[in-house]
């Protein structure tokens, strides 16, 4: 009996070997290279970016006086960096030679763990920020008066029953400490969101190849 037009499928991109469908496989496997590539290149475009970005905003920072912002949020983008280039040399241990089905599991697989890691990551890498920003307006420029202080040195000029915890007014400290709670609660989520503006359309775009070959396998 000849073989149907499905099972000619399965057969296509289950078995790298198989010559009964070469177009079917020779198809998938554009794909399946065309997808990661994208990806690849838009991750190291990505990374390229942030260092960029973090040079620029430690100039901004210097140029209007808040330094410690920028030294911080330089520090903090950059271990981000660091952590998703480690992640990156997973990509070039993916065995291209596999079947294309395979290949996008393995990749899949990677990309699962990598956005693990970032999620956890981003529960502290929000409130660091946070942190970084309220540190360079507090503190302001190396040397010379603390704007904070002068700050709250002219709140108490007008509420003298300010209750201070560390020269800092209560209600700073719990406002502070709520935002970064918040923050740290809600980071994996920030990036989840941000990773759907950034690579959401290739993210699909893996998802229904995988799910075409799913069907077909079953």
């Amino acid at each position: 009996m000849e073989k149907s037009i499905e099972s000619i499928w399965k057969e296509g991109f289950l078995k790298s070997d198989v010559l009964i469908a070469p177009k079917v496989n020779d198809i998938y496997n554009k794909r399946s290279e065309h997808i990661v590539d994208k990806f690849t290149r838009m991750f190291k475009i990505n990374l390229v970016a942030i260092v960029v970005g973090s040079f620029f905003v430690v100039g901004m920072s210097y140029a209007v006086n808040i330094p410690y912002m920028g030294i911080g949020m330089f520090i903090i983008v950059n271990v981000l960096v660091v952590i998703n280039k480690r992640l990156m040399k997973g990509l070039s241990k993916i065995d291209k030679n596999v079947n294309s089905f395979q290949y996008l599991k393995t990749f899949d697989n990677w990309m699962k763990e990598q956005t693990s890691v970032n999620e956890k990551f981003s529960r502290f890498l929000y409130p660091l920020i946070f942190l970084s920003m309220v540190s360079g307006f507090w503190f302001g420029g190396f040397g010379g008066d603390v704007p904070g202080d002068i700050m709250v040195n002219e709140l108490l000029l007008s509420y003298p029953d300010l209750v201070l915890v560390f020269g800092i007014p209560l209600y700073i400290w719990l406002t502070g400490i709520l935002i970064t709670v918040l923050l740290a609660f809600f980071g994996g989520k920030i990036y989840r969101w941000d990773l759907n503006i950034v690579y959401g359309r290739v993210l699909r775009k893996l998802d229904e190849i995988i799910a075409d070959m799913e069907e077909l396998k079953s």
